[in-house]
């Protein structure tokens, strides 16, 4: 059986951890190439090595347009190609009240999440336009979709994240070049460890916490799950599929939850003035 990604080049940033190098490590499986690209390096050059000659790291700083264009490069001339942009790259970022957060955070945290993500799209659509084809993927969040589930500065870039998203993809469509994001819920990564526990180690111990309080009970949002939702848009099982975004939440944000939803046992029809049962023949 060949694998869904045969032939094809990637380049994931933030691809050493978490979903990154969980989608690293799908699409390797799967027959492509990847560029790991990201600020760690011991984790990166550790991902790629394990990886073998099917992956090469490349230390990359989003925020930096030359770091981005370099990784790109580095793409084209290690592998010959770029299939799939993974603008993958993210942080937590400004955390407070919203008559508290400094300017100078907001925009920082706006570097990274949405800057970052601008600039790998632009140096992606740079070498995919003249081949006629790629795909680009980038990282929201559930916090786009529903108030109260991230910091503000974070909700507000993944937020901008969807509608750059639609907008590349209604440019790009006719040259042949697909762009999609994925929005996660609630993932048991190393981001989410370091942010509850102060150890980003600890994955293991916030998925068995996050299993408690998941919408499927028992069951964490895994990085897995988003690569999975990453090896789709990417492979041509999506080939069809371009400016959308894939919600990965177990239903969170469509009312899923442990308890039953408010009228989900049948009761005779409610009608007016409280009067229950259908109406007289």
């Amino acid at each position: 059986m060949t694998g869904r990604l045969d032939g094809q080049v990637a380049l994931i940033s933030g691809g050493a951890s978490g979903i990154g190098e969980a989608t690293a490590r799908m699409f390797v499986d799967h027959g492509a190439r990847v560029v790991i690209a990201d600020l760690q390096g011991e984790r990166g050059r550790r991902l790629a090595d394990d990886l073998g000659e099917a992956s090469v790291f490349q230390h990359t700083d989003v925020t930096r347009e030359d770091s981005i264009a370099d990784a790109v490069d580095r793409a084209v001339a290690e592998f010959g190609q770029l299939d799939c942009l993974f603008a993958n790259a993210g942080i937590v970022g400004a955390v407070g009240p919203i008559d508290e957060i400094p300017a100078e955070e907001y925009d920082a945290t706006m570097a990274v999440n949405l800057r970052g993500v601008f600039l790998a799209m632009k140096h992606a659509a740079r070498v995919m336009k003249p081949r006629g084809a790629g795909t680009i993927l980038c990282t929201a969040s559930i916090a786009a979709l529903q108030g109260g589930l991230g910091p503000h500065v974070y909700a507000a870039a993944k937020s901008a994240l969807i509608g750059l998203t639609r907008n590349v993809a209604a440019e790009l469509a006719s040259q042949g070049i697909r762009v999609n994001c994925i929005a996660p819920g609630n993932m048991a990564t190393e981001m989410i460890a370091g942010l509850v526990t102060g150890d980003p180690d600890r994955v293991a111990e916030v998925a068995q916490g996050m299993a408690g309080t998941s919408p499927m009970p028992g069951r964490p949002g895994l990085p897995s799950d988003v690569a999975h939702a990453a090896l789709y848009l990417a492979s041509d099982a999506g080939a069809f599929v371009s400016g959308h975004t894939l919600v990965v939440d177990a239903g969170l944000t469509s009312g899923s939850g442990q308890s039953m939803p408010l009228f989900a046992n049948h009761a005779p029809m409610i009608r007016e003035a409280g009067r229950r049962g259908l109406p007289d023949e």
